[in-house]
């Protein structure tokens, strides 16, 4: 059960994020989240109308802190390929800090209701395209391959992190850094020039 301390709202969100990921979304009652967060139904429909606004917001919450991130990576004065590396390695030791949230949405997004889908889709879309800039700058200045389709290389790197969920364990021999530093070092490989 979560904190009795924590607000009410983050209890509710640690609680369906936990189930979800243990459990799946669609066999997940709402009488199941609000026992583990400890609290009403009244009071989770205080916060969230539904069980689909909780996943849309475990996903909002995700992508804010690594939108925010990218953000700040981006925008620092250093050379377009160490701006690059930081972004693709900071995107995968977040996913796996955050890991029961990443599994969530990536298995159940589409779960959602159309206009909800919809509203996510374009929130991933202006963070897809501000990683995607980084490698754009990369080819106008001559740092990275002109020839690799920046779009491709885009999917190719968030395909092989949507799949973290599906391999890591905690225990595992790679920590969170290094499975990071390895995933940005393989971008980075692949876009340099020939």
């Amino acid at each position: 059960m979560a904190a009795p301390t924590a607000p009410v709202r983050d209890r509710l969100l640690a609680a369906a994020t936990r189930l979800f990921a243990e459990r799946g979304f669609a066999p997940t009652s709402v009488q199941e989240i609000v026992e583990r967060a400890g609290v009403t139904k009244g009071a989770m429909y205080h916060y969230y109308g539904s069980k689909d606004e909780l996943l849309q917001q475990i996903y909002a919450q995700l992508l804010s802190l690594q939108a925010a991130r990218l953000e700040t990576i981006a925008d620092l004065d250093l050379p377009v390929r160490e701006r690059l590396y930081q972004a693709a390695a900071d995107v995968v030791v977040t996913t796996l800090e955050h890991l029961d949230q990443a599994v969530v949405v990536f298995q159940s997004m589409h779960m959602l209701p159309a206009d909800r889908r919809a509203e996510i889709r374009a929130d991933r879309r202006r963070y897809h395209e501000r990683f995607r800039g980084l490698i754009e700058e990369g080819q106008r200045t001559g740092v990275f391959r002109k020839d690799a389709h920046a779009d491709l290389a885009v999917h190719q790197f968030f395909g092989g992190v949507h799949h973290l969920g599906s391999w890591y364990h905690s225990d595992g021999e790679l920590t969170p850094t290094q499975i990071g530093d390895t995933y940005a070092d393989l971008l980075l490989r692949g876009l340099e020039p020939r």
